[in-house]
């Protein structure tokens, strides 16, 4: 296929690597893209178009018979939208978008965020191109939220505000240089300690008055969602950086309360969630997507397995002020059957639901477990699931539920007291049954005779163990 579109990036799930500040607008399926006069170019079938802040991009659909590759188109690059006519031809053919981008000498679309700065005038010449909706979706409302997101131009304010702290750092250290008692406004300048100091105090009134303006109300919290997010996201990035360059003369408390820091604001923020206004019929479609993307950090975290409540908790806290419901949750998770993503939902036996990796080996588990339930102090009074979630790292319910399927697999037994539910290793398959009273000098049975003979405080398993040595 010709490289005339710029290629766009995908996670594992399928869904749209964004960029910085990038947020999703309106989705529509089955959107065929068709340049014209363009006769090196394949055309894209069937895929799916995504109107960003700042980009257009085509993903190819997960049935396509020809492997395809996700694209993009900059809205930098669009020069004109044509409008909409409606017509009697129209009615009996499928709704189109015709758009006009610039192409650049080497036959490629504009591309502002490349090396080349070549502007609309420096040689380059427009291409037309056309969006053919085939699927069932509100064109009229993508062409409006085309047109909202084009005349917005919010990729030069992501430019601006990228390069603002350089040129305002190059404008401090020029009039720092050039001395001067006063500033450009007439306001004395405050320079050494004291400028740095004054500097840092009116950031800080600053962020402040944005945090108590965003919790006044619920409508202030709404609209200004995305700058916490972005506020959050600087925070993090000062502290990732701070951690790597200042690790040494640092205390544990310090470096703790960091690293605290930096989970719960790697937790706050999906800058750009999957919503019904913007996704339309592809709505749980999507939001299957985003979660498998969301999911994998904690799962690391988690080893490999994580509780469906815990990540439904965490990711309505990402989301920030667009919440999603159980049931929307639940429908998303059983999507990934259909999709090639590397996470599943399992179901065990007592009804618990967890999301884990597909990666995820119940075996290397039950290893872990029979180590720590063949020691000697856990063959005498076997193991609890508050015993198994230290050893395991996870949550004493999640450390249960593995308890009881190495039960159902013949790997343990389970002793139920008014104490709560005693784990130990299963003896029964140690035992030859035409020669119940043979005693293996070597195996788990060996091993469990040794440890409780050591004790010699219960009547009854001395009783038992004399029956095998008798």
């Amino acid at each position: 296929m010709s490289n005339f579109f710029s290629k766009a990036e995908v996670t594992s799930s399928g869904r749209p690597v964004l960029l910085r500040n990038e947020v999703e607008c309106h989705l529509l399926s089955a959107v065929d893209l068709e340049p014209e006069d363009h006769r090196h170019f394949s055309l894209l079938k069937s895929g799916l178009l995504i109107l960003t802040t700042h980009r257009l991009i085509w993903l190819p659909s997960s049935s396509a018979s020809t492997p395809t590759s996700a694209s993009a188109i900059p809205l930098a690059a669009i020069s004109h939208i044509f409008s909409s006519k409606k017509s009697l031809k129209s009615v009996f053919h499928s709704p189109r978008i015709r758009f006009q981008v610039l192409v650049s000498s080497d036959g490629r679309v504009f591309d502002p965020g490349s090396g080349s700065r070549s502007s609309s005038g420096s040689g380059s010449r427009s291409v037309v191109v056309t969006a053919v909706i085939r699927g069932k979706g509100d064109c009229d409302g993508f062409l409006v939220k085309f047109w909202d997101s084009w005349r917005a131009r919010a990729w030069e304010t992501t430019e601006t505000s990228g390069s603002g702290s350089a040129s305002a750092s190059g404008s401090g250290a020029a009039t720092g240089a050039g001395g001067g008692l006063y500033s450009s406004d007439g306001s004395v300048r405050m320079v050494g300690v004291a400028g740095i100091l004054r500097k840092e105090q009116e950031m800080w009134e600053s962020t402040d008055k944005s945090l108590q303006d965003a919790f006044q109300d619920l409508n202030a919290l709404m609209s200004k969602a995305k700058e916490m997010v972005m506020l959050a996201e600087k925070m993090r990035q000062k502290l990732l950086s701070g951690t790597s360059s200042q690790t040494s003369g640092t205390n544990d408390e310090d470096m703790g309360s960091k690293e605290e820091m930096q989970d719960w604001l790697l937790s706050v923020g999906i800058i750009s969630p999957v919503t019904k206004e913007s996704a339309g019929a592809l709505y749980h479609q999507q939001l299957s997507r985003q979660l498998a993307d969301f999911v994998r950090i904690p799962l690391e975290r988690a080893g490999g397995m994580i509780n469906l409540i815990d990540a439904y908790c965490l990711f309505n806290r990402a989301r920030g002020t667009e919440l999603i419901s159980p049931d929307d949750m639940l429908q998303a998770c059983s999507l990934w059957e259909k999709f090639d993503v590397p996470v599943m939902l399992r179901k065990f036996d007592s009804g618990v639901m967890v999301i884990q990796n597909k990666s995820h080996s119940d075996e290397e588990v039950f290893a872990r477990i029979k180590s720590l339930v063949t020691k000697p102090e856990a063959l005498r009074t076997g193991i609890s699931p508050t015993d198994a979630a230290m050893t395991l790292g996870i949550a004493p319910a999640m450390a249960k539920e593995h308890l009881l399927t190495a039960e159902s697999k013949g790997l343990l037994c389970r002793d139920i007291s008014p104490d709560g539910f005693r784990f130990y290793i299963n003896l029964f398959p140690e035992i030859d049954p035409c020669n119940m009273y043979f005693v293996k000098d070597y195996g788990i049975c060996s091993t469990w005779i040794k440890a409780v003979s050591t004790t010699g405080k219960n009547a009854f398993l001395n009783q038992f163990i004399s029956i095998f040595t008798d």
